[in-house]
């Protein structure tokens, strides 16, 4: 039987090891190494998982990915996952298993793509790279009905940016949108980003807009590749899309949710009462994150069917 977190366990810890650290890391690259650390001895992929590196190629460019398929999953159904990390820090590895659990529930393989990440790649490095792997999956012959985006934080943003880069450039909209604590908004406007200092147990809200200088390096925050809860859409597929009550970018996932339906998308929209912040990440551990790991993948199964 898998360990399960009691919820209020895990809130202290975050705010002891990880918030803190976040509060008065100065480094990119050790951000990335105490990330890569930390994931490696707490998160594990679900028995018989495949994973193998690939690249995606179109364009081009090609952007470094992992290719993780859970036991049982159809080759025929593709989850593009973009990890999260504030695109600073995260890689396919930190979010495997996060990944691979979503694409068991959605019977799909899951693709990680290795993204740049800023301050040496700042924006928008990422969003070229999202579209760069999206595009590839389309040109080897993976229908765009049989492709759904996924990603959590950044990520999840960074999804949300996908559906938008994808339609300026002609191409198809994936199946489906899931995003876990999305982080869409870099204008930094929401309410909740104030409201939500304290509470947030894992992110330090002062240190956000300096996170925001290093990724977009004088680009204007506004922008909708930057800042998709800001976005026009144009026909977006169906979205689920989830957040923390207690969290700071709280209020961009319901912006983004808002924007979503105005252009017309069907969205679901969750917000957990307690949970910290992107806390799917912790699937296997913590009861809440296997709920809404679960019924999100249902949500990608129904519409990869």
């Amino acid at each position: 039987m898998a360990l399960r977190l009691p919820r209020a366990v895990l809130d202290l810890a975050l705010r002891l090891l990880v918030k803190r650290s976040l509060a008065r890391q100065d480094s990119p690259v050790a951000l990335r190494a105490n990330f890569e650390r930390s994931a490696g001895r707490l998160f594990r992929l679900p028995k018989g998982t495949a994973t193998a590196p690939l690249a995606l190629a179109a364009g081009g460019r090609a952007v470094p990915a992992l290719r993780v398929a859970a036991a049982g999953v159809s080759e025929a159904r593709v989850l593009l996952y973009l990890h999260g990390g504030a695109y600073l820090a995260g890689s396919p590895c930190t979010h495997a298993h996060l990944a691979a659990h979503l694409g068991a529930r959605a019977g799909a393989v899951a693709v990680l793509p290795d993204y740049r990440l800023a301050p040496e790649h700042p924006f928008p490095a990422a969003p070229e790279d999202a579209l760069t792997a999206y595009r590839a999956l389309l040109e080897a012959g993976t229908p765009a009905a049989r492709i759904a985006v996924a990603g959590d934080s950044a990520g999840g943003g960074l999804a949300a940016a996908l559906l938008l880069a994808a339609g300026r450039a002609g191409l198809p909209q994936p199946a489906a949108l899931v995003a876990f604590s999305p982080w869409a908004d870099m204008t930094m406007r929401g309410a909740s980003l104030a409201e939500n200092a304290r509470t947030d147990a894992m992110l330090p809200a002062h240190r956000m807009a300096e996170v925001v200088a290093m990724i977009l390096q004088g680009a204007d925050p506004a922008d909708p590749l930057a800042s998709p809860a800001l976005a026009a859409f144009e026909a977006p597929p169906p979205a689920w899309i989830s957040a923390s009550r207690r969290e700071i970018v709280r209020d961009d996932a319901t912006a983004l949710a808002e924007r979503l339906r105005a252009a017309g998308g069907a969205v679901t929209l969750r917000i957990e009462p307690e949970a910290p912040h992107a806390w799917p990440a912790f699937v296997g551990l913590l009861a809440a994150a296997d709920r809404t790991v679960a019924e999100a993948g249902g949500f990608l199964a129904e519409r990869l069917a």
